[in-house]
C-alpha cells in the first residue's frame, strides 16, 4: 500500500491552491465544499474561480508565487502548466513537513487526490496512487451506480441512534451485531423508500427489545479455496465479514486474510509439516471456548473444510457443547489448482472417475490401498505428497502402474506464481529436483496430464 487512505478535516482550515486555470478550478470545487479557507495564487485567474473563492471567504493573490505563501498552510495543491513552479512549490512544501498535491505528477506529491462518490456523511474513495486515473474513474462509475442517494439518509439516521445504542448495549461486539441486524433489513428499506419516521420507530423498537446481557456465539467453518481470493464464494465473503475472530492456518494466503474485517482478531494456528502451532484438540477448544463467550469464530481453511480440512472433527467438538455452526464449502485444491494449470480432472478418452488421496508420511510410512489405485483409467489426486511422492511412486510402480503415466507437480496453485512441473511415474525423482517446489504442492497421476501440453495452455 503505497498510500494510506485519510478522511481529513478541512473546515476552516487554512488551504493554499497554486494555479488559476479550469484544472484549479475543479480542485478549488472540492476544496471549497469541504470547508476549507482556500487562498488561490497565480499571475492569471479564471473569473469563475475568483468568483467561487471569494463567494466563501477565501483570498485571491493575482502574482507568482512566492515561498512564504507556504507559512501556516495545512494542504497545499499545485495545478499550473509550468513544471519549473510546480516541482518548487513541492519541494518547498515538503522540506517544511507540509502536505502536497501536484495535480497529474504523483512523483512530486505526498497527498493523492482520489476519485470521490459523495452520499454525505457517506464518502467512498477510490486511488490508484496515480498510476491510472481512467481506470479509477470506471470504477467509480461502476460503484456510482450501485449506491443509491438514500444510503446518505441511513448514514445520518445512524448517527442519530449511535449514543442510544452505545448505551443500551456495552459490548461492542452486541452493538456490531446489532448495527449489522439494522443496517440490513427492514430499517434500511424504510429508509430508501422515504420513511424516516418510520424507520426511526422500527429502530427504538428493535433496541428495546434487545437482551443486553445475551450471549450468542457462532462458529463458521470457511472453506477459502485454494489460494486465489476470486475463488471465494459470496457466502464466505460475508461471514469473512462480520466474524470477530479469524482462526486460520498456513494454507491461508495474505489476499483472503486481507479481505476479512480489519479489527477482527486473528488467530494462527500453522498446520504446517511437522510444525503445529496448536494440536487439533487445542484448535476445538479455541473455537469453542470463543464462541461460548458470545463471539462470532471464522474457521477459515485453505479448500474445502470436509476435503482433508478436519472440519468434521471440530464439528463433533461443537455439537458436543451445543454450539450453532455454519459451513460454508471451499473450492478444494483439486479442483482448482488442476483447472488453473489445465488439467481436466476427468476426460471422456482418459479417466472415467478421480480419487482424492491423502499422501503424507505417518512412521516414514504411506499406507494406502494400492491395488485400488493402479487403474489405466482413473486420476489420482495426491494431497500432502510432496515429502512421499517417491514412496508413492515405488509402490505405484510395484503394484502393475506403468512407469510412463504422466504426473504433474502444481506448486502455489491458482496464486500468483503458480509453477506446474510435468512428467513420468519414473520421473518422479528428478522433476522433484525442480527448484521452487515447495508445499503446498498437490500431485496429479494420470494420463489427463498430457491435455495440458495439448491444449497449450497458459501460465497463470
Amino acid at each position: 500500500m503505497d498510500y494510506l487512505p485519510l478522511a481529513v478535516q478541512l473546515k476552516g482550515q487554512a488551504v493554499l491552491l497554486v494555479g488559476g486555470g479550469h484544472i484549479a478550478l475543479r480542485k478549488a470545487s472540492l476544496l471549497l465544499r469541504a470547508g476549507a479557507m482556500l487562498t488561490v495564487v497565480a499571475p492569471s485567474i479564471e473569473g469563475e474561480l475568483m468568483q467561487a473563492v471569494e463567494r466563501q471567504g477565501g483570498c485571491i493573490q493575482q502574482r507568482p508565487f512566492e515561498e512564504a505563501d507556504i507559512a501556516d498552510q495545512r494542504l497545499i495543491v499545485v495545478a499550473t502548466d509550468d513544471p519549473v513552479v510546480n516541482q518548487r512549490v513541492a519541494q518547498l512544501a515538503q522540506a517544511r513537513g507540509l502536505y502536497v498535491n501536484v495535480v497529474d505528477h504523483p512523483a512530486w506529491s505526498n497527498v493523492i487526490f482520489p476519485a470521490i462518490i459523495d452520499r454525505s456523511p457517506l464518502l467512498i474513495a477510490i486511488s490508484s496512487a496515480g498510476t491510472s486515473p481512467v481506470l479509477v474513474r470506471l470504477l467509480r462509475a461502476r460503484i456510482e451506480s450501485s449506491i443509491p442517494a438514500a444510503y446518505g439518509r441511513l448514514a445520518v439516521l445512524a448517527g442519530e441512534l449511535r449514543q442510544q445504542v452505545k448505551e443500551r448495549l456495552t459490548p461492542i461486539t452486541h452493538r456490531r451485531r446489532f448495527w449489522e441486524h439494522l443496517l440490513q433489513g427492514r430499517f434500511a428499506e424504510l429508509v430508501w423508500a422515504g420513511q424516516e419516521d418510520a424507520a426511526r420507530t422500527y429502530a427504538q423498537k428493535q433496541l428495546a427489545q434487545v437482551d443486553p446481557l445475551e450471549k450468542s456465539g457462532e462458529v463458521y467453518l470457511v472453506g477459502a479455496g485454494p489460494g486465489d481470493p476470486d475463488l471465494l464464494t459470496f457466502k464466505a465473503l460475508r461471514l469473512m465479514q462480520q466474524a470477530d475472530v479469524i482462526v486460520y492456518d498456513r494454507l491461508v494466503g495474505e489476499g483472503i486474510l486481507d479481505l476479512c474485517r480489519r479489527d477482527a482478531e486473528r488467530i494462527y494456528v500453522g498446520k504446517a509439516r511437522a510444525e503445529h502451532t496448536l494440536a487439533q484438540d487445542d484448535i476445538n477448544a479455541v473455537l469453542a471456548e470463543r464462541a461460548l463467550r458470545g463471539q462470532r469464530v471464522c474457521r477459515l481453511k485453505g479448500g474445502d473444510p470436509f476435503i482433508f480440512g478436519r472440519g468434521g472433527e471440530e464439528i463433533e467438538h461443537l455439537m458436543a457443547q451445543g454450539i450453532p455452526f455454519q459451513v460454508v464449502p471451499g473450492i478444494t485444491a483439486a479442483n482448482g489448482c488442476a483447472a488453473y494449470a489445465g488439467i481436466p480432472l476427468t476426460h471422456r478418452d482418459y479417466a472415467q472417475s478421480v480419487r482424492f488421496v491423502a499422501g503424507f508420511l505417518r512412521d516414514g510410512r504411506v499406507d494406502l490401498p494400492w491395488a485400488e489405485l493402479v487403474h489405466e483409467r482413473q486420476t489420482l489426486v495426491l494431497y500432502m505428497a510432496l515429502i512421499s511422492l517417491p514412496l508413492i511412486a515405488a509402490q505405484l510402480l510395484a503394484h502393475g502402474m506403468r512407469p510412463s503415466m504422466p504426473v504433474a507437480l502444481i506448486a502455489r496453485g491458482t496464486q500468483r506464481g503458480q509453477m506446474v512441473v510435468t512428467g513420468t511415474l519414473d520421473t518422479v525423482e528428478q522433476i522433484l529436483q525442480q527448484p521452487g517446489l515447495t508445499a503446498p504442492t498437490l500431485a496429479i497421476v494420470g494420463d489427463v496430464v498430457l491435455l495440458r501440453e495439448r491444449l497449450h495452455w497458459p501460465s497463470v
